[in-house]
């Protein structure tokens, strides 16, 4: 299997960032190469960590010893997460631009870590305008959540025909393929949440039951799932690189769901990915998608 350059933040307790990011990825068959924009000893919302963001040209330099080695002409794609401060949103840009001379058909998986609903922005000043200006219109995927996707785009959601505008909007910016994750509108099921992928061929809803929990690292963890599920359906024998985004939707709501279940059965406060390993691989979703039309 081709690698992945994964650029994002690290933690040594939990799994957050490149920590969320790298086991799924492994278990899907690639090899990762992971760029920690920070070392925390945990996630920041226990309130108390240690460790520091790296400055932009220390992970400069790791990325270019990772070019010097000629890694970037196997790279698949380039997966970007949690950037600390905008000085490391250039590395990543330029990054970006390093792997895609080396390999022009490589993907960038742009996860534009800002906030979330109910608690808003989380990240420095500068970066939402960061991944909102020149990091989105650059990638080919993007994985935002509801708060992000209403950011990025300036749209407002309470109905799914807000969400559809919502993505069209996103999709116009530079990124052909969309999923948004947490998404609560209006005609969503009561008791479930909803994930939503688009991309060429139209789109595709997925809900799943709400469980009673409360973790970091679930969307970093569905990241990953979703850029590796696309890069597996388009390797496939005899598929000449299109996806069967149904499928993939349904692997990675029906992994993640399963990962969270295991969390809460288990009473844990950090995402239980090597309990619930087997289900970031199993190919028979239990949860299936819906498919909504075109998005234009």
């Amino acid at each position: 299997m081709p690698a992945i350059l994964s650029i994002q933040s690290w933690v040594a307790y939990g799994h957050v960032g490149n920590a969320a990011a790298m086991f799924p990825l492994q278990r899907l068959g690639f090899e990762v190469m992971a760029v920690n924009t920070v070392q925390f000893s945990n996630h920041t919302g226990y309130g108390a960590w240690r460790g520091e963001v790296f400055g932009a040209d220390a992970v400069r330099e790791v990325i270019t010893g990772i070019g010097e080695r000629g890694a970037f002409a196997d790279c698949a794609a380039v997966l970007t997460g949690y950037a600390g401060d905008p000085a490391i949103g250039q590395v990543m840009l330029d990054a970006v631009a390093e792997v895609r001379a080396a390999n022009p058909g490589v993907l960038w998986c742009c996860d534009p870590v800002m906030g979330d609903i109910g608690t808003g922005f989380y990240v420095r000043t500068g970066l939402p305008e960061y991944f909102r200006d020149r990091a989105v219109p650059q990638a080919d995927i993007a994985t935002p959540n509801q708060f992000e996707l209403e950011y990025l785009t300036g749209i407002a959601i309470k109905t799914l025909d807000d969400v559809l505008e919502a993505v069209a909007a996103l999709r116009r910016m530079g990124p052909k393929t969309v999923l948004v994750t947490s998404l609560r509108h209006d005609e969503v099921r009561p008791g479930h949440i909803e994930m939503l992928a688009a991309d060429d061929a139209g789109a595709w809803a997925v809900a799943t039951p709400e469980l009673p929990i409360s973790v970091n690292g679930a969307g970093d963890a569905v990241a990953a799932l979703f850029l590796g599920h696309c890069l597996r359906a388009a390797m496939a024998p005899g598929r000449t690189g299109k996806r069967n985004m149904r499928l993939i939707l349904g692997n990675v709501a029906s992994a993640i769901h399963a990962v969270l279940e295991t969390t809460v059965q288990a009473q844990a406060s950090e995402i239980q990915l090597v309990a619930a390993q087997d289900a970031l691989i199993r190919t028979e979703p239990r949860f299936q998608p819906v498919f909504l039309g075109k998005v234009d």
